[in-house]
Protein backbone atom coordinates (compact mmCIF):
# COMPACT_ATOMS: atom_id res chain seq x y z
CA UNK A 1 0.00 0.00 0.00
CA UNK A 2 1.40 3.37 -0.99
CA UNK A 3 1.88 4.89 3.21
CA UNK A 4 2.07 8.80 1.57
CA UNK A 5 -1.24 10.34 1.84
CA UNK A 6 -0.63 13.38 -0.42
CA UNK A 7 0.47 11.48 -3.20
CA UNK A 8 -2.86 9.12 -2.27
CA UNK A 9 -5.01 12.61 -2.53
CA UNK A 10 -3.45 13.85 -5.73
CA UNK A 11 -3.97 10.72 -7.62
CA UNK A 12 -7.53 10.21 -5.93
CA UNK A 13 -8.28 13.91 -6.87
CA UNK A 14 -7.46 13.93 -10.37
CA UNK A 15 -10.48 14.17 -12.64
CA UNK A 16 -13.06 13.85 -10.21
CA UNK A 17 -16.07 16.26 -9.83
CA UNK A 18 -16.98 16.04 -6.30
CA UNK A 19 -15.40 14.73 -3.24
CA UNK A 20 -18.19 14.34 -0.19
CA UNK A 21 -16.17 14.53 1.98
CA UNK A 22 -12.27 15.26 1.78
CA UNK A 23 -12.41 16.01 5.34
CA UNK A 24 -13.67 12.33 5.57
CA UNK A 25 -11.76 10.90 3.07
CA UNK A 26 -8.41 11.88 4.55
CA UNK A 27 -9.66 10.13 7.75
CA UNK A 28 -10.42 7.13 6.43
CA UNK A 29 -6.98 7.73 4.64
CA UNK A 30 -5.19 8.37 7.28
CA UNK A 31 -6.51 5.21 9.63
CA UNK A 32 -6.14 2.90 6.23
CA UNK A 33 -2.24 3.77 6.22
CA UNK A 34 -2.18 3.85 10.10
CA UNK A 35 -3.28 0.38 10.48
CA UNK A 36 -2.45 -0.56 6.81
CA UNK A 37 -5.86 -1.79 6.33
CA UNK A 38 -7.26 -1.21 2.81
CA UNK A 39 -10.18 1.09 1.99
CA UNK A 40 -13.16 -1.02 0.74
CA UNK A 41 -14.23 1.21 -2.62
CA UNK A 42 -17.27 0.11 -4.52
CA UNK A 43 -18.75 0.80 -7.88
CA UNK A 44 -21.62 -0.51 -9.07
CA UNK A 45 -22.48 -1.45 -12.63
CA UNK A 46 -26.12 -2.65 -14.04
CA UNK A 47 -25.24 -4.61 -16.97
CA UNK A 48 -27.90 -3.26 -19.47
CA UNK A 49 -25.88 -3.22 -22.40
CA UNK A 50 -22.92 -5.88 -23.56
CA UNK A 51 -20.13 -3.57 -24.43
CA UNK A 52 -18.68 -1.13 -22.93
CA UNK A 53 -16.98 2.37 -24.50
CA UNK A 54 -14.37 5.17 -23.26
CA UNK A 55 -17.26 6.62 -21.44
CA UNK A 56 -17.16 3.59 -19.08
CA UNK A 57 -13.53 3.55 -18.81
CA UNK A 58 -13.68 6.74 -16.95
CA UNK A 59 -14.50 5.11 -13.64
CA UNK A 60 -12.74 1.90 -14.47
CA UNK A 61 -9.15 4.15 -14.56
CA UNK A 62 -10.49 5.34 -11.19
CA UNK A 63 -11.20 2.15 -9.65
CA UNK A 64 -7.80 1.03 -10.79
CA UNK A 65 -5.58 4.09 -9.57
CA UNK A 66 -7.46 2.79 -6.35
CA UNK A 67 -5.96 -0.52 -6.82
CA UNK A 68 -2.69 0.58 -7.63
CA UNK A 69 -2.77 2.84 -4.42
CA UNK A 70 -3.51 -0.64 -2.55
CA UNK A 71 -6.59 -0.37 -1.83
CA UNK A 72 -9.37 -3.10 -2.13
CA UNK A 73 -12.01 -2.83 -5.64
CA UNK A 74 -15.45 -4.24 -5.28
CA UNK A 75 -16.98 -4.43 -8.37
CA UNK A 76 -20.53 -4.75 -8.02
CA UNK A 77 -22.59 -5.98 -11.05
CA UNK A 78 -26.24 -5.66 -10.68
CA UNK A 79 -27.68 -8.41 -11.88
CA UNK A 80 -31.10 -7.79 -9.02
CA UNK A 81 -31.08 -3.77 -10.10
CA UNK A 82 -30.57 -3.90 -13.56
CA UNK A 83 -34.10 -5.96 -13.53
CA UNK A 84 -35.37 -2.67 -12.72
CA UNK A 85 -33.28 0.29 -14.15
CA UNK A 86 -31.67 3.18 -12.55
CA UNK A 87 -33.57 6.44 -13.25
CA UNK A 88 -30.76 8.57 -12.76
CA UNK A 89 -30.82 10.94 -15.91
CA UNK A 90 -33.51 9.41 -17.84
CA UNK A 91 -36.39 11.31 -18.46
CA UNK A 92 -38.91 7.77 -19.20
CA UNK A 93 -38.43 4.71 -17.43
CA UNK A 94 -35.77 1.88 -18.91
CA UNK A 95 -36.18 -0.90 -20.35
CA UNK A 96 -37.09 -4.35 -18.02
CA UNK A 97 -34.47 -6.91 -19.02
CA UNK A 98 -34.62 -10.52 -18.39
CA UNK A 99 -32.57 -12.61 -15.87
CA UNK A 100 -31.07 -13.90 -18.90
CA UNK A 101 -30.26 -11.12 -20.84
CA UNK A 102 -29.01 -9.43 -17.60
CA UNK A 103 -26.30 -12.61 -16.67
CA UNK A 104 -25.34 -12.55 -20.70
CA UNK A 105 -24.64 -9.23 -20.62
CA UNK A 106 -22.68 -9.42 -17.43
CA UNK A 107 -20.64 -12.27 -18.39
CA UNK A 108 -19.25 -9.62 -21.32
CA UNK A 109 -18.59 -7.05 -18.82
CA UNK A 110 -16.59 -9.08 -16.84
CA UNK A 111 -14.40 -10.13 -19.40
CA UNK A 112 -13.82 -6.57 -20.92
CA UNK A 113 -12.71 -4.93 -17.55
CA UNK A 114 -9.84 -6.79 -17.59
CA UNK A 115 -8.42 -4.28 -19.52
CA UNK A 116 -8.43 -2.07 -17.19
CA UNK A 117 -8.71 -3.68 -13.68
CA UNK A 118 -6.34 -5.87 -12.20
CA UNK A 119 -8.43 -8.84 -11.82
CA UNK A 120 -6.09 -10.63 -9.54
CA UNK A 121 -6.87 -8.03 -6.94
CA UNK A 122 -10.68 -7.43 -7.88
CA UNK A 123 -13.84 -8.87 -5.90
CA UNK A 124 -16.82 -9.48 -8.05
CA UNK A 125 -19.77 -9.34 -6.39
CA UNK A 126 -23.72 -9.56 -7.55
CA UNK A 127 -26.25 -7.56 -5.48
CA UNK A 128 -28.92 -10.40 -6.66
CA UNK A 129 -26.75 -12.57 -3.55
CA UNK A 130 -28.62 -10.41 -1.14
CA UNK A 131 -31.72 -9.34 -3.02
CA UNK A 132 -32.87 -12.47 -4.71
CA UNK A 133 -33.33 -14.05 -1.21
CA UNK A 134 -34.53 -11.45 0.76
CA UNK A 135 -37.96 -11.45 2.36
CA UNK A 136 -40.81 -9.67 1.63
CA UNK A 137 -41.00 -8.47 4.92
CA UNK A 138 -37.40 -7.17 5.31
CA UNK A 139 -37.56 -5.85 2.03
CA UNK A 140 -40.91 -3.53 3.58
CA UNK A 141 -38.77 -2.76 6.53
CA UNK A 142 -35.90 -1.46 4.40
CA UNK A 143 -37.75 0.71 2.48
CA UNK A 144 -39.34 2.44 5.63
CA UNK A 145 -35.27 4.00 6.12
CA UNK A 146 -36.51 6.36 2.86
CA UNK A 147 -39.57 9.05 2.41
CA UNK A 148 -40.85 9.54 -0.88
CA UNK A 149 -40.49 13.44 -0.03
CA UNK A 150 -36.51 12.59 -0.03
CA UNK A 151 -37.11 10.98 -3.16
CA UNK A 152 -38.82 13.56 -4.99
CA UNK A 153 -36.30 15.95 -4.58
CA UNK A 154 -34.33 14.51 -7.32
CA UNK A 155 -34.19 16.36 -10.72
CA UNK A 156 -34.78 13.65 -12.52
CA UNK A 157 -38.03 13.26 -11.01
CA UNK A 158 -38.56 16.83 -10.99
CA UNK A 159 -38.54 17.20 -14.35
CA UNK A 160 -40.68 14.71 -15.19
CA UNK A 161 -43.26 16.41 -12.68
CA UNK A 162 -42.93 19.46 -14.51
CA UNK A 163 -43.49 17.79 -18.06
CA UNK A 164 -46.19 15.49 -16.44
CA UNK A 165 -44.58 12.06 -17.24
CA UNK A 166 -44.87 9.01 -14.99
CA UNK A 167 -42.72 7.94 -12.10
CA UNK A 168 -42.86 4.24 -11.26
CA UNK A 169 -42.35 2.93 -8.00
CA UNK A 170 -40.03 0.75 -9.26
CA UNK A 171 -37.55 3.60 -10.08
CA UNK A 172 -38.36 5.24 -6.36
CA UNK A 173 -36.96 2.16 -4.59
CA UNK A 174 -33.49 2.02 -7.28
CA UNK A 175 -31.59 4.59 -4.94
CA UNK A 176 -32.52 2.41 -1.95
CA UNK A 177 -31.17 -0.71 -3.46
CA UNK A 178 -28.17 1.00 -4.52
CA UNK A 179 -27.66 2.51 -1.09
CA UNK A 180 -28.18 -1.20 0.26
CA UNK A 181 -25.45 -2.49 -1.76
CA UNK A 182 -22.91 0.18 0.41
CA UNK A 183 -24.46 -1.20 3.57
CA UNK A 184 -23.84 -5.31 2.45
CA UNK A 185 -20.37 -4.14 1.22
CA UNK A 186 -19.49 -1.72 4.36
CA UNK A 187 -18.15 0.31 1.48
CA UNK A 188 -15.65 3.18 2.41
CA UNK A 189 -15.78 4.96 -0.54
CA UNK A 190 -17.99 4.99 -3.91
CA UNK A 191 -17.72 5.82 -6.93
CA UNK A 192 -20.30 7.26 -9.96
CA UNK A 193 -20.41 9.55 -12.58
CA UNK A 194 -21.93 12.70 -11.42
CA UNK A 195 -25.53 11.64 -12.69
CA UNK A 196 -25.28 9.24 -9.61
CA UNK A 197 -24.55 11.90 -6.88
CA UNK A 198 -28.26 11.47 -5.35
CA UNK A 199 -28.11 7.47 -5.68
CA UNK A 200 -24.37 7.46 -3.83
CA UNK A 201 -25.47 9.95 -1.14
CA UNK A 202 -28.57 7.83 -0.57
CA UNK A 203 -26.22 4.88 0.27
CA UNK A 204 -24.28 7.30 2.66
CA UNK A 205 -27.47 7.70 4.81
CA UNK A 206 -28.64 4.11 4.88
CA UNK A 207 -25.17 3.33 6.03
CA UNK A 208 -25.73 5.75 9.26
CA UNK A 209 -29.11 4.25 9.70
CA UNK A 210 -27.53 0.53 10.22
CA UNK A 211 -24.52 2.22 12.41
CA UNK A 212 -21.85 2.01 9.77
CA UNK A 213 -19.21 5.17 8.92
CA UNK A 214 -20.70 6.54 5.80
CA UNK A 215 -18.97 5.99 2.55
CA UNK A 216 -17.30 8.58 0.87
CA UNK A 217 -18.84 9.88 -1.90
CA UNK A 218 -16.78 10.28 -5.37
CA UNK A 219 -18.32 11.46 -8.75
CA UNK A 220 -16.22 11.25 -12.20
CA UNK A 221 -17.76 13.39 -14.80
CA UNK A 222 -19.68 11.89 -17.88
CA UNK A 223 -16.93 11.55 -21.17
CA UNK A 224 -18.34 13.96 -23.69
CA UNK A 225 -18.72 11.83 -27.10
CA UNK A 226 -17.06 12.11 -30.05
CA UNK A 227 -19.24 14.59 -31.43
CA UNK A 228 -17.85 17.28 -28.83
CA UNK A 229 -21.31 17.61 -27.11
CA UNK A 230 -23.52 14.50 -25.54
CA UNK A 231 -22.32 12.42 -23.37
CA UNK A 232 -20.72 9.27 -25.12
CA UNK A 233 -22.94 6.87 -25.48
CA UNK A 234 -24.54 4.04 -27.71
CA UNK A 235 -27.63 5.71 -29.11
CA UNK A 236 -26.01 9.11 -30.12
CA UNK A 237 -23.76 7.16 -31.85
CA UNK A 238 -20.53 9.11 -30.46
CA UNK A 239 -19.19 6.35 -28.89
CA UNK A 240 -15.60 4.42 -29.31
CA UNK A 241 -15.87 1.40 -28.26
CA UNK A 242 -12.99 -0.94 -26.07
CA UNK A 243 -13.62 -3.38 -28.12
CA UNK A 244 -13.74 -1.72 -31.62
CA UNK A 245 -10.59 -2.34 -33.92
CA UNK A 246 -7.79 -0.17 -34.00
CA UNK A 247 -8.50 1.85 -37.25
CA UNK A 248 -11.66 2.59 -35.97
CA UNK A 249 -10.39 3.55 -32.75
CA UNK A 250 -7.51 5.63 -34.28
CA UNK A 251 -10.12 7.03 -36.90
CA UNK A 252 -12.46 8.85 -34.16
CA UNK A 253 -10.07 9.63 -31.97
CA UNK A 254 -8.55 11.82 -34.49
CA UNK A 255 -11.94 13.26 -35.80
CA UNK A 256 -12.33 14.72 -31.98
CA UNK A 257 -11.96 18.75 -31.25
CA UNK A 258 -8.66 20.09 -30.20
CA UNK A 259 -10.52 21.20 -26.87
CA UNK A 260 -11.90 17.40 -26.07
CA UNK A 261 -8.71 15.86 -26.68
CA UNK A 262 -7.11 17.64 -23.66
CA UNK A 263 -10.09 16.03 -21.77
CA UNK A 264 -9.42 12.90 -22.88
CA UNK A 265 -5.79 12.77 -22.25
CA UNK A 266 -6.96 14.03 -18.60
CA UNK A 267 -9.53 11.49 -18.03
CA UNK A 268 -8.42 8.32 -20.04
CA UNK A 269 -4.86 8.67 -20.08
CA UNK A 270 -2.32 9.08 -16.51
CA UNK A 271 -0.21 12.14 -18.96
CA UNK A 272 1.06 14.89 -17.62
CA UNK A 273 -1.08 17.85 -19.09
CA UNK A 274 1.67 20.32 -19.18
CA UNK A 275 3.50 18.70 -21.34
CA UNK A 276 0.45 17.38 -23.43
CA UNK A 277 -0.41 21.57 -23.86
CA UNK A 278 2.97 22.34 -25.31
CA UNK A 279 2.57 19.56 -28.27
CA UNK A 280 0.53 20.50 -31.75
CA UNK A 281 -2.71 19.37 -31.61
CA UNK A 282 -2.12 17.22 -34.34
CA UNK A 283 0.87 15.15 -32.64
CA UNK A 284 -1.08 15.22 -29.17
CA UNK A 285 -4.25 14.07 -31.07
CA UNK A 286 -2.23 10.96 -32.73
CA UNK A 287 -0.34 10.34 -29.42
CA UNK A 288 -3.57 9.99 -27.46
CA UNK A 289 -4.75 7.60 -30.40
CA UNK A 290 -1.86 5.56 -29.27
CA UNK A 291 -2.31 5.63 -25.74
CA UNK A 292 -5.35 4.08 -26.04
CA UNK A 293 -4.35 1.69 -28.62
CA UNK A 294 -1.85 0.22 -26.46
CA UNK A 295 -4.31 -0.09 -23.91
CA UNK A 296 -6.72 -1.79 -25.83
CA UNK A 297 -4.89 -3.58 -28.56
CA UNK A 298 -1.02 -3.51 -28.97
CA UNK A 299 1.85 -1.37 -29.14
CA UNK A 300 2.01 -3.02 -32.63
CA UNK A 301 -2.11 -1.67 -33.48
CA UNK A 302 -1.13 1.50 -32.49
CA UNK A 303 2.37 1.63 -34.84
CA UNK A 304 0.04 0.46 -37.71
CA UNK A 305 -2.68 2.54 -37.25
CA UNK A 306 -0.17 5.48 -37.17
CA UNK A 307 1.34 4.78 -40.61
CA UNK A 308 -2.04 3.57 -41.93
CA UNK A 309 -3.31 7.00 -41.05
CA UNK A 310 -0.61 9.14 -42.27
CA UNK A 311 -0.37 7.62 -46.00
CA UNK A 312 -4.69 7.74 -46.13
CA UNK A 313 -4.95 11.20 -44.56
CA UNK A 314 -1.32 13.32 -45.74
CA UNK A 315 -0.93 11.37 -48.71
CA UNK A 316 -4.48 11.34 -49.74
CA UNK A 317 -4.49 7.99 -50.40
CA UNK A 318 -7.03 4.69 -50.03
CA UNK A 319 -6.06 2.07 -46.97
CA UNK A 320 -5.33 -1.56 -48.20
CA UNK A 321 -6.95 -4.68 -47.37
CA UNK A 322 -10.57 -2.56 -48.30
CA UNK A 323 -13.51 -5.10 -47.15
CA UNK A 324 -15.82 -5.78 -49.89
CA UNK A 325 -19.60 -5.41 -50.04
CA UNK A 326 -21.55 -6.94 -52.73
CA UNK A 327 -25.36 -5.36 -53.60
CA UNK A 328 -27.73 -5.91 -56.49
CA UNK A 329 -28.12 -2.11 -57.26
CA UNK A 330 -31.18 -1.78 -55.60
CA UNK A 331 -30.22 -0.76 -51.92
CA UNK A 332 -30.07 2.57 -50.46
CA UNK A 333 -26.81 3.85 -49.02
CA UNK A 334 -28.76 4.00 -45.72
CA UNK A 335 -29.39 -0.19 -45.94
CA UNK A 336 -25.42 -1.19 -47.30
CA UNK A 337 -24.37 1.39 -44.38
CA UNK A 338 -26.29 -0.77 -41.94
CA UNK A 339 -25.79 -4.28 -43.48
CA UNK A 340 -22.68 -4.00 -43.85
CA UNK A 341 -21.70 -2.98 -40.52
CA UNK A 342 -19.66 0.00 -41.68
CA UNK A 343 -21.59 2.11 -39.05
CA UNK A 344 -23.18 0.71 -35.85
CA UNK A 345 -26.96 2.06 -36.32
CA UNK A 346 -29.12 3.44 -38.33
CA UNK A 347 -29.29 6.56 -36.42
CA UNK A 348 -25.62 7.10 -36.65
CA UNK A 349 -25.56 6.48 -40.36
CA UNK A 350 -28.33 9.40 -40.93
CA UNK A 351 -25.96 11.23 -38.95
CA UNK A 352 -23.03 11.05 -41.38
CA UNK A 353 -25.41 11.66 -44.46
CA UNK A 354 -26.95 14.89 -42.95
CA UNK A 355 -23.30 15.92 -42.04
CA UNK A 356 -22.05 15.47 -45.39
CA UNK A 357 -19.90 12.38 -44.34
CA UNK A 358 -20.30 9.70 -46.77
CA UNK A 359 -19.11 9.80 -50.33
CA UNK A 360 -18.35 7.29 -52.80
CA UNK A 361 -15.55 7.86 -55.04
CA UNK A 362 -15.63 11.22 -53.46
CA UNK A 363 -18.59 12.56 -54.44
CA UNK A 364 -20.45 12.86 -51.63
CA UNK A 365 -24.07 11.31 -51.06
CA UNK A 366 -26.74 13.85 -49.53
CA UNK A 367 -29.60 11.31 -49.24
CA UNK A 368 -30.27 8.68 -46.83
CA UNK A 369 -32.49 6.80 -50.24
CA UNK A 370 -29.95 7.52 -52.35
CA UNK A 371 -29.46 4.14 -54.34
CA UNK A 372 -26.15 2.74 -54.80
CA UNK A 373 -26.39 1.49 -58.36
CA UNK A 374 -22.20 1.45 -59.33
CA UNK A 375 -19.57 -0.17 -57.60
CA UNK A 376 -16.46 2.09 -56.22
CA UNK A 377 -15.24 2.61 -52.38
CA UNK A 378 -17.57 3.64 -50.24
CA UNK A 379 -16.26 6.09 -47.32
CA UNK A 380 -18.28 6.87 -43.77
CA UNK A 381 -16.82 9.59 -41.53
CA UNK A 382 -12.99 10.15 -41.77
CA UNK A 383 -11.71 6.70 -41.33
CA UNK A 384 -14.44 3.72 -42.67
CA UNK A 385 -14.02 2.88 -45.81
CA UNK A 386 -15.63 -0.17 -47.92
CA UNK A 387 -15.42 -1.97 -51.34
CA UNK A 388 -18.35 -1.44 -52.98
CA UNK A 389 -19.42 -4.24 -55.93
CA UNK A 390 -22.41 -4.36 -58.04
CA UNK A 391 -23.27 -7.86 -59.12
Amino acid sequence: MKTDLNYQLQIIRRGAVDIISEKELIKKLEASIKNKKPLKIKAGFDPTAPDLHLGHTVLLRKLRQFQDLGHQVFFLIGDFTGRIGDPSGRSEIRKQLSPEEVQKNAETYKKQVCKVLDMDKLRVVFNGKWFDKMPGLEFAKLLTHYTATRLLERDDFTKRIKEQKPIYLSEFIYPILQGYDSVMLEADVELGGTDQIFNLLVGRDLQKDFNQEPQVVLTMPLLVGTDGVQKMSKSYGNYIGITEPAGEMFGKIMSISDELMLKYYELLTDEDLSEVKKMHPKEAKVRLAKLIIVQYHSQAAADKEENEFSRVFSQKETPEDLLEYSTNGTKTILAVLTESKLVSSGNEARRLIKQGAVSLDGKKIEKEDFVLKSSGVLKAGSRRFLKILIK
